[in-house]
């Protein structure tokens, strides 16, 4: 599933004691319009006394990436639901994109925890700019420079026929 990033505002319906409510902003990552409207209702109730009858939209616009071909390195802070508790988590991802960040936090979440879309909350992506502030070892790894992946033990492609009279060194 494909998450975009939305930025979704609403606010308070007007009232003669409130006639301009405060407004609050949320961005959420969700796959279409749709699912973001229903998270930031469901977020919003959570914090604030604001539910959607006595509430309403003022937009929802979808974040871009300002810079898609640069690779990034990103900061994600959660908090999930497991079968035993609810656990607060800090997570590093290389990506391209936010979007993609949140993606591989998804399927992390879901291949190490079991944790479900609905469980898991997102509170914060930060993408890192500086390499000191990396905290995680496998994120670490791959900002050394002039980093190189050999391919050793590789075989020659071309041939001189089906039958040799020596044995191909690969090394």
């Amino acid at each position: 599933m494909a998450f975009t990033e939305y930025q979704v505002i609403g606010r308070h319906l007007p009232t003669e004691a409130e006639p301009t409510p405060k407004l609050f902003r949320m961005r959420i990552f969700a796959a279409n319009e749709v699912i973001a409207k229903s998270r930031f209702w469901y977020f919003l109730r959570k914090l604030n006394k604001v539910k959607k009858a006595s509430g309403e939209i003022v937009s929802v616009n979808a974040i871009s990436e300002k810079k898609p071909l640069k690779i990034k390195n990103f900061g994600i802070w959660l908090r999930y639901d497991s079968r035993s508790g609810t656990h607060n988590m800090y997570k590093e991802f290389r990506e391209l994109s936010r979007n993609a960040a949140v993606k591989s936090l998804y399927q992390d979440m879901a291949a190490r925890h079991r944790a479900r879309f609905r469980s898991i909350h997102i509170l914060r992506v930060v993408e890192i700019e500086k390499t000191e502030d990396i905290r995680r070892p496998y994120i670490k790894q791959l900002i050394t420079p002039k980093l190189r992946f050999p391919l050793p033990h590789r075989v020659e492609t071309r041939s001189k026929g089906v039958f040799s009279a020596k044995r191909p060194s690969t090394f």
